[in-house]
Order: C-alpha cells, then structure tokens, then sequence
C-alpha cells in the first residue's frame, strides 16, 4: 500500500484576496475527476488518498454553479503490465516496450469491484451529464480525462462534447490533485477553456508534488481557489 498523504502548501497569492470569481453559469460545466472509492480509505488495498472520500460535499457545490456534470473514471482491468506485484515495485518504470505506460501502481478501480464507484454523496453515473471511461485498455494507463493514451492522441470525446454545449469555464475537482486532477486541468487550458480548481474539491498524493501541481497549473493560466464559497455566478 502506498503512503499517500492530503498536506497542501500552494502558494495561491494569484488566487486574490478574498475577491468572488465571476463567471456565466450558462457557459460553465463542473468535472468531478475521478473521485472513486478506489482513491480512498475505502478502499485501503487500493490508493488510499488521505481524505479522499471526503470532497462530496465541496464537488455537489461546485455543481451547482454549472449548467453541466462531467465525471470522470478509471476502468481498469484486472490484469495489466503497470500493476506492481508488491510495495517495492510501486512508481517504479514499467518495463518493457510500453509507450503508454510509465509507472507502475497498486491495481485500483478495477471495474466491478467496488473501487470502481463513485464516493458516498455524489449523484448517480445516470445522472452526470457526461462520463469519461478511461484506463480500459490494460497497455495504457491515463491520467488525464480528456485522452485515452500518455501522448494525447486518442481523445475521450469530452473535449469535443464540451465545445458543442459551448462551454467558456470549467470547474474542477477530484482526486488525486497532484496526478488526475494536474492533467486533466492542463489538457483542459490547452484546449482553450478557462479552468478554475477548487482545493477544497481535491486531495493529494504527496504534499510535495501537491504543491508542485499547483504550481504548474498556475503557470497555465489556471484559477486556485481554496473553496466554492469563492465562486459567484454574473
């Protein structure tokens, strides 16, 4: 089992004293990433996420600023060449001749196990608007939501679904901040959405590569905020 810790020090000077972001709820979707049992403490063979199954409450909030719902999933299989055998071999390289693959992890939201659902709190897959399935394939292992492979060329569609409703922002939240959240959020503004994250709707793996996301997301362009309660619809 992996360590996995919820500590965040982001430097969000840019995120404004205490100043309401203001946006078009007409023009907004919410993207809840990933916030699966699997994440969490729930699940605690998996990757526990300190607190991973506590941000429910602050994604349900987010929502209610947006005319959209995205989730976004891991499905994975239950064998694949990334899964590590034991704890020594966790975030060690995949071996081999696997281009979409990096590291190795804890096998994890594998589907039809129960850290493949959603957390306690939130809606119903029915009820999303959208839902991104990613992770299938057992020779490639995303982070992002928004492509199926590490080199960002066989699109999820929800780029592209996004484009269609017309949506100018994207609020985001989910798990884990430092990994999922991090990739998506960048492919995201390189599509040319505007991108605010909500904190308060993550968690992270490390404290260090928390702060280092943040970091990264910032450079990008992208809106920290420490919780919804910053949000105001114009």
């Amino acid at each position: 089992m992996v360590k996995i810790v919820a500590e965040v020090d982001c430097n969000i000077e840019q995120m404004r004293e205490k100043n309401m972001i203001k946006f078009d709820k007409s023009l907004t979707a919410s993207f809840d990433v990933d916030p699966q049992c699997g994440f969490t403490p729930i699940c605690p063979d998996e990757l526990p996420i300190v607190e991973g199954d506590s941000i429910a409450d602050e994604l349900n909030a987010q929502a209610d600023f947006a005319k959209f719902r995205v989730v976004s999933k891991d499905c994975h299989p239950a064998k694949a060449p990334w899964i590590a055998n034991s704890a020594e071999e966790v975030m060690s390289p995949v071996e081999g001749d696997y281009p979409n693959l990096d590291i190795k992890w804890p096998l994890h939201c594998a589907v039809g196990t129960k850290g493949n659902k959603l957390i306690p709190g939130l809606p119903e897959e029915s009820r999303y608007d959208f839902v991104v399935e990613k992770g299938i394939d057992p020779l490639m292992h995303p982070y992002g939501a928004c492509y199926h492979d590490l080199g960002e060329s066989e699109d999820t569609g929800v780029i592209e679904w996004l484009l269609k409703q017309k949506i100018h922002t994207v609020i985001v939240g989910g798990l884990a901040t430092d990994y999922c959240v991090k990739t998506t959020v960048l492919q995201l503004c390189k599509a040319g959405f505007e991108v605010i994250v909500n904190l308060a709707a993550c968690r992270g793996v490390n404290s260090e590569t928390t702060n280092i996301a943040c970091k990264e997301m910032q450079d990008a362009g992208v809106i920290l905020i420490t919780n919804s309660q910053e949000l105001e619809c114009k």
